[in-house]
Formats: C-alpha cells, structure tokens, sequence
C-alpha cells in the first residue's frame, strides 16, 4: 500500500516500467528510502552495540552502513546508467548498473572479512553483554523495518526487472536473519558465560561474506553475457516462420547491454526467386513485430536458397539421412552445391546441440567424421561443413 503510494508520487500517470525514465526514477526511489532506513538502523545498532558492549550488534550496525553504501552505490548506477547511448558507448550505459551490484557485493565482502577477525578477538576475550529492554525492543522494531525493507525492494525490482534492487532485497532479508541471530545471542548471554558475542559475531561476518558471494554470482552472469529468458529463443524462431515467403531461420543471437537494451540478430531464408523489395518489406515488418514483442531491436540477415533442382533436392534428402544418424547434430541448413563438373562441393552448415561436445578436439572431429560420412556415400561430390552450435537446447530436432 505504502508502496504504491510512493510510486504514484514520483510517477504520476506514467505505468510503463520498462520505459528507461520510470525505472531510472524507480531506481532512484528504492537507493533514496535505502540510504534512509540503512542509515537510521546504523545509528541505531551500533549506538546500542557500544551501549551493551556487544560486537555482534556493532557488526550488525556495520553491516547496515554497508547497506546503505550500497543503496548509495544503486542511485549513483541507476543515474549512469540511464544515460543515452554516445559515441563511446553506443549501446547505452545499461550494464553499469550491474557494475555498481558488483562493487556493492565486493564491499560487502569486505565488511565481513573484517569483522571476522573481531569477533575471533571477542571469542579469545570475551566481554559480558548487558541487557537492556529498551535496546532489545529497538533491536526486535529494527527486524521490521529490515522485513519491509526486503519486501519494498523485491517489489520494485520485479516491477523493473532490475538485478540489481532483486539483490538488495534478498541482502536485506539475509540481514533480518542476521539481526535475529544477534537478538537471540544477548538473551543466551543472561544465561550463560560462554562468548556467545564473539561466536555470534563471527556467524554473522560469515553470513555477509555469503550474502558478498551471492551478490558476486548474481551479478557477473550478466557482465559475461548469459542466456535469454527460457522459451524466447523457441518463441522467437516460432513467430519468424509465420511471415510470408520464410522458409527457414537460424543463427539467432541475442546480446543484453542491461534491462530493455536488447539487440537480437537472425539470418531468414527464402527463395532466391523472391525480388528484393518484396522480401525486404516482409523482414522489416518482422523485425518491427517481433522486436516490439519481446522488447529488442532485432535486426533480420536475409539468406537467399538457390533455385531448386532435382540434383539439389535429392542430395540434400541423402546428406540429412546420413546426418540424423549422429545425436549430436541438430539441424542442418544453407544446402548449397559450388563447383562445376568434377570439382562439385557439397556445402552446408551443420548445427550441433549444446552439451554434445567438450572442447575443441571433439568439434573438429565430428566435423570430420560427418564430412567423411558423406564423402563415403555421395559419389563424385566433395563436402564441406560448418559447424554452428546451439546453446539453448529448447527446440527439438529439425532434421
């Protein structure tokens, strides 16, 4: 409720999500409220940590500060990376918010590391941890902040699909767990004189170190380029070939340069037969259709089929028989024959599924095992192949 308050505030009218300025101000009010709670609760924790002398509220409050470092860290990317593309940077500045995650997540690292080697002094000479109701009430009120804190961020972040606030909301309910466990270490540390302080403390920096990890994991898939949401490669292929005169696609690829930056390209074949302009019209209604369909500039290579011959067909019926005999291979395309007389080739692409081959010792071998195959029972013929791999697994064989 508090939620939707707030964004009809600082959005108005606008209810696009994926619009760059919406999420640029999303973005914007998710690191504002963060640095303000985080801040709030650091003053807090640790003016009660130093109060009760206890080091795993004061690494709790630390832990907080860093929060808010990197709600600071989230603002500073949203801003950035909100830019228009420039000469520099032609594709825009999207992955720096994933850049600004990952600092987040190193710095996180680090805060617990340090804290470590304090809790481990703590342990070795502990100290007693007083108790005071109105502390440990503020501690517990502390909780609930964190709680809507993690649901506030989680909220967002699915409305702009942002990695980012995805990963602060589940960082911030990793530290209400955190703040518990420090709650529940200063009621056993009335009953008993063991360094629960200490022990908890270092539960705690391990926590954060793990949350640093996760941040770490989560963010570098995208820096290194990862695959697109499960079912668009099948979805996208599927809505190709309803268009006029395609007869076939492949070698679709999709690069992501962050949230609503992504480019797409795919080759299209047709009949040779088919003039330019006509064909030309249908692939840029293609591009237009599909691009607004999954939110990307897809940009459409047209790849022309020679006429068809008798030759043509019954050769390219022989060579798929003796490919789909290899699991391995998924489908083939660009069937073309060059050379004249005794100097014919066979040329074609084969493409391979994903996971079928190791390293490069295995893909020159199949190639050269699929090009023997077909030498040995085409006569008069030479092959070459070209081998293209599939990663995505999704669609089913199309030999």
């Amino acid at each position: 409720m508090f939620t939707n308050w707030l964004l009809k505030k600082i959005l108005k009218d606008k209810v696009n999500y994926q619009d760059p300025g919406t999420r640029r101000s999303v973005g914007y009010l998710a690191g504002i409220v963060g640095v303000i709670v985080n801040i709030l609760l650091t003053i807090i924790k640790i003016t009660i940590g130093l109060l009760i002398s206890s080091i795993g509220v004061v690494a709790d409050g630390v832990n907080n500060l860093a929060d808010s470092a990197s709600s600071i860290v989230t603002l500073v990317g949203f801003r950035i990376s909100g830019r228009p593309a420039d000469k520099e940077h032609p594709y825009g500045h999207g992955r720096v918010e994933y850049i600004s995650a990952m600092i987040v997540a190193f710095m996180v690292i680090i805060v617990g590391v340090q804290f470590i080697r304090s809790s481990v002094e703590r342990i070795i000479e502990p100290k007693a941890v007083q108790f005071e109701i109105v502390t440990f009430s503020i501690l517990v009120v502390s909780i609930l902040f964190k709680i809507w804190l993690a649901i506030f961020n989680k909220d967002l972040g699915d409305r702009i699909n942002s990695k980012g606030l995805k990963a602060t909301a589940t960082d911030a309910m990793g530290d209400v767990l955190i703040t518990s466990v420090v709650v529940l270490s200063i009621l056993l540390g009335q009953i008993t004189t063991l360094p629960v302080d200490g022990v908890v403390g270092v539960i705690v920096s391990l926590f954060i170190i793990f949350a640093g990890y996760n941040l770490v994991k989560d963010t570098m898939s995208p820096l290194i380029g990862e695959a697109p949401p499960e079912g668009m490669i099948q979805g996208i292929y599927e809505d190709i070939m309803k268009y006029r005169y395609i007869t076939g696609a492949h070698d679709l690829v999709i690069h992501t340069y962050g949230a609503g930056r992504t480019m797409g390209t795919i080759d299209v074949e047709f009949p040779a037969s088919i003039d330019v302009i006509t064909i030309h019209d249908v692939i840029d209604q293609a591009e237009r259709d599909i691009g607004d369909k999954y939110d990307m500039t897809l940009v459409i290579h047209m790849d022309p089929l020679g006429p068809e011959s008798e030759e043509r067909y019954q050769l390219r019926q022989k060579v798929k028989k003796i490919i789909k005999e290899d699991d391995r291979v998924h489908s083939i395309h660009d069937f073309h024959i060059l050379g004249e007389g005794k100097d014919k080739t066979v040329e074609f692409h084969v493409v391979v599924t994903d996971g079928k081959l190791s390293g490069d010792r295995d893909y020159n071998s199949l190639k050269q095992e699929l090009e023997k195959a077909v030498d040995d029972e085409i006569d008069g013929f030479g092959c070459r192949i070209i081998l293209d791999i599939d990663f995505h697994g999704e669609r089913e064989n199309d030999i």
